[in-house]
């Protein structure tokens, strides 16, 4: 019984250790909160001056607005928590924390849980600016419950990808790399950076095919209004990145437990 009660107060002061962790990195401030916010902005005014119509305007503006908000999950959790487990290794913190009795799949359970903590407040302040600065269409119930468990599920998926990246390359320097380019390859893909999906190249476009961030920014004003939509291809992109991140994660430990051996 003591040692549940311990474990219990463990996991709330791991809670809160890993958001302190989330909140003291620059970098997702900056791309997670700051570049989103900074691109609807400058796209918003820019749809403002040259679509006329009030209700084409309004379509247009929410479906860049609900588009650009798949950055932040993006950012926060695929770079920023790759960048900060990858110094951690370097540093040993994870076998430190053992020693300490804490297993690894509580201190999992605890950034997953406090990544998800800074993803609402981030979207707190992201739908803040959106609704007192552009003029966002009110969601049907169900809209709006779709793009909450779909922005969930890209958190997760990235959250999985950062782990398996940063356990890998163990190093801060090549985790921070790559992700940084997933990053701005999946934002330029996915028609996040000015360029639309009918005018990337054919490859690019079969790529942007199995994101399932093409689908939320492409579709997702219709499903926000509650309007029939094809869930299956996104779904499929889903399930795809699901699987990628899961076989990325499975290697990443392989080749950890390979290197356990090695050492030993």
């Amino acid at each position: 019984m003591n040692k549940q009660i311990q474990r219990k107060k463990l996991s709330a002061s791991m809670l809160l250790f890993e958001f302190r962790n989330i909140t003291g990195n620059p970098y997702i401030h900056i791309f997670g909160i700051g570049l989103p916010v900074l691109m609807v902005l400058i796209f918003g005014k820019m749809l403002e001056a040259n679509i006329p119509n009030a209700r084409a305007l309004a379509t247009a503006v929410t479906g860049l607005f609900l588009g650009l908000g798949t950055m932040i999950p993006l950012a926060a959790m695929m770079v920023g928590y790759a960048a900060t487990f990858s110094q951690e290794l370097e540093k040993g913190i994870p076998q430190r924390l053992e020693l300490f009795g804490i297993d690894r799949g509580m201190t999992i359970v605890s950034r997953i849980l406090a990544e998800l903590i800074f993803q609402v407040c981030s979207f707190v302040i992201y739908f803040a600016v959106g609704i007192l600065i552009l003029r966002i269409e009110a969601p049907a119930v169900t809209g709006l419950i779709c793009y909450c468990v779909c922005i969930i599920m890209l958190g997760i998926i990235s959250f999985a990808v950062a782990h398996g990246i940063a356990l890998f390359f163990r190093k801060f320097g090549i985790t921070y790399c790559v992700t940084m380019i997933l990053y701005f390859c999946i934002m330029i893909a996915s028609g996040m950076m000015g360029i639309d999906y009918d005018m990337l190249p054919a490859p690019i476009q079969a790529v942007a095919r199995l994101l399932p961030t093409n689908y939320i920014v492409r579709d997702f004003a219709d499903i926000w209004r509650g309007r029939e939509y094809n869930f299956m291809p996104m779904l499929q992109a889903y399930l795809f990145a699901g699987a990628l991140a899961g076989i990325l994660l499975f290697f990443s430990l392989r080749r950890k437990a390979g290197k356990g051996v090695c050492n030993r």
